[in-house]
């Protein structure tokens, strides 16, 4: 899983923080290995050492033009690898790393730096052998003491996650004039070479005279194919194409970053964004709400062809979304109370009248892909879940987990009736005199909040918290702003929340951060719900050494399983395409990876941007 995409980007809340495990010692280790031009995590390569370019990209894609995004909030930092500060949107634009990933792959990385990659078959270290012609935008060569201070500089100053992750990989060293060796401890863990090879490259000689864990304003030096143009904190950044870029032409840069530049207005409210985008002023929007979807672009400019709203099918793992509750707060430790909870959200009714039918519900924290569990464990399955049987609840080895229905009439009679069977069960009880849901044993009424960071999910959680109170529980919604959210997310300052787990078609490393028991009180972790399960801990090592495709898919499977009927969330939905909208002109490749849409391999076609009413093209100016 890529680590470090889209870092720098704004629409996401919260950072990633992925964690390691102690170091222990490999049982063998091979001095020798096959250098070659890049790496799968599992299998061979799609693509040859002799390739030219992507399948999903054009190859002469012409470059020129100029194109305006969009950001929300603000920023205050050129700087994204370090926990102070909000950094720009784009940011990562201006840097490469030793690898770069394909995006029609589960997880293979190609040299994009560096030119070869070795490691052995038990893959405990790896080497990277730089290209001869990377080079900073001032014209210095990227160096192997760019790569050794910049992982020194990302493991004592840099974002948590780089510390915890790193803690298994031993201080590189220089091998050779172009050539540096990571080597690893702990247990197998086939993913490392590969996590490494993600890492962006820095340049020591800029921040030599520059202290790297400060916020900063002044524009880095990168070796990106962008670099800072012209900025107004808080309000805009522009991104100007590196015209002597050292890597157009190298096959994994090939038809991408075609764009002269690369502006993101600020926008402090979605609704205003969405307005402005309508009226010209920005190019290209993701469009995740689907009342929007629905209604928000019927608009002359759609019927006239030149505003496209077009649905772009993917093949990536749809992972989870869904209200967290907090296992940290007393009330939600027993599972039977999580579970109950869960016949309170009312998706059937919420999917007619909320989300105009668009949305599938989710159940496996890996929909939508080969990876989730679908069925009663059986074979392979089932033998590796028999190792754990005792620390795991009975339902994993004889039911299918299916999440709470409805009829979609909003009348939730029946799943009430269950959830207070569940909640008698787990000692709670509607007092007679206070109509409030309390503990039997200490007399604590269930009280809790759900915590927003954005207004627009609120009409999601209000027909939910009805439900909830019809049950007794004293409930709230409450919206913060993304620095307050941001920090008691951080530290786990919440009762239930909305969270979300991407996950790729090849989890790994992460998924000890998002479910393992020593990220639960982590700061800064994504194991939100706070659960701690040596099972799930043993499950996830398994994960983490698959050594083949086929393995692998056995192991996440058995995750999946006991994560379902862990009672972490109470599930969402998801759909399986990407819904965008666009100011008809752009040139599309023929095909979209399966990833999803790859935006930096569009292009401005400069017959359709011609053919553009003149009020759109005019704003494309300033």
């Amino acid at each position: 899983m890529n680590l470090f995409k889209g870092l720098g980007l704004v629409w996401v809340v919260g950072v990633a923080v992925w964690v390691a495990e102690p170091a222990q010692t490999h049982a063998q280790s091979s001095t020798h290995g096959s250098a070659k031009h890049g790496l799968a995590m599992h299998g061979d390569l799609k693509y040859t050492e002799d390739f030219k370019n992507f399948d999903y990209v054009n190859p002469d894609a012409p470059k020129g033009g100029a194109v305006r995004l969009a950001a929300n909030g603000g920023f205050d930092t050129f700087n994204p690898y370090i926990v102070r500060g909000r950094s720009a949107a784009g940011i990562g634009l201006i840097y490469e790393s030793l690898t770069t990933e394909s995006e029609d792959e589960a997880f293979s990385a190609y040299g994009l730096l560096a030119e070869k990659v070795e490691t052995p078959p038990d893959r405990s270290w790896v080497s990277f052998t730089l290209r001869k012609d990377a080079r900073w935008h001032d014209g210095q060569p990227v160096t192997v003491e760019d790569v050794i201070w910049t992982f020194e500089m990302l493991k004592t100053k840099g974002r948590p996650f780089y510390r915890f992750y790193y803690a298994n990989v031993e201080t590189p060293q220089k091998t050779g004039d172009r050539t540096i060796k990571f080597t690893f401890t702990g247990g197998v863990n086939r993913e490392l070479p590969l996590i490494v090879g993600q890492m962006p490259v820095l340049p020591k000689h800029y921040w030599a005279a520059r202290d790297f864990g400060s916020t900063t304003l002044e524009p880095p030096l990168g070796s990106g194919p962008y670099k800072i143009k012209s900025f107004e904190a808080n309000r805009h950044v522009v991104y100007v194409r590196v015209k002597d870029y050292w890597g157009v032409n190298q096959p994994t840069q090939k038809g991408k970053s075609n764009f002269d530049e690369i502006r993101y207005d600020y926008y402090r409210d979605s609704t205003v964004a969405v307005e402005a985008f309508k009226a010209g002023a920005f190019d290209y929007r993701t469009e995740n709400s689907s009342k929007a979807w629905a209604t928000t672009y019927d608009t002359p400019a759609v019927r006239d062809g030149n505003l496209v709203k077009r649905t772009f099918p993917h093949r990536r793992s749809a992972g989870m979304q869904g209200f967290v509750m907090n296992q940290r707060r007393d009330m939600f430790k027993d599972p039977r109370v999580r579970a109950a909870l869960a016949y309170a959200f009312d998706f059937e009714w919420s999917n007619k009248a909320l989300f105009y039918g668009q949305y599938t519900r989710t159940r496996s924290y890996f929909d939508n892909s080969e990876l989730g569990a679908k069925t009663v464990p059986s074979g392979a399955v089932l033998a590796l879940l028999e190792k754990y049987r005792g620390q795991l609840p009975d339902e994993v080895f004889t039911k299918v987990y299916v999440p709470p229905k409805n009829n979609g009439s909003g009348k939730m009679r029946k799943n009430l009736r269950i959830a207070f069977k569940l909640l008698k069960s787990a000692g709670w009880v509607v007092d007679t005199k206070t109509k409030k849901l309390t503990n039997l044993n200490t007399g604590v009424i269930m009280r809790f909040e759900v915590l927003l960071v954005s207004p627009l999910f609120e009409r999601v959680v209000l027909p939910f918290a009805k439900n909830l109170k019809r049950l007794g529980v004293d409930v709230r919604a409450r919206t913060v702003d993304t620095a307050q959210y941001q920090e008691r997310l951080n530290n786990y300052d919440y009762d239930m929340i909305v969270g979300s787990w991407g996950q790729s078609l090849s989890p790994g490393n992460e998924q000890r951060n998002y479910w393992g028991s020593a990220a639960a009180d982590r700061p800064g972790s994504r194991n939100y719900s706070g659960v701690k399960n040596p099972a799930i801990d043993g499950l996830i090592e398994q994960i983490v050494a698959a050594p083949d495709r086929a393995s692998l898919i056995v192991r996440v499977q058995a995750l999946d399983t006991v994560l379902q009927w862990s009672h972490l969330v109470i599930p969402h939905f998801h759909i399986p395409y990407d819904r965008l909208v666009y100011w008809n002109r752009f040139g599309v490749p023929e095909r979209s990876p399966d990833n999803g849409v790859a935006f930096m391999s569009w292009w401005i076609d400069p017959v359709k941007d011609a053919a553009l009413p003149e009020l759109k093209r005019a704003m494309s100016k300033h």
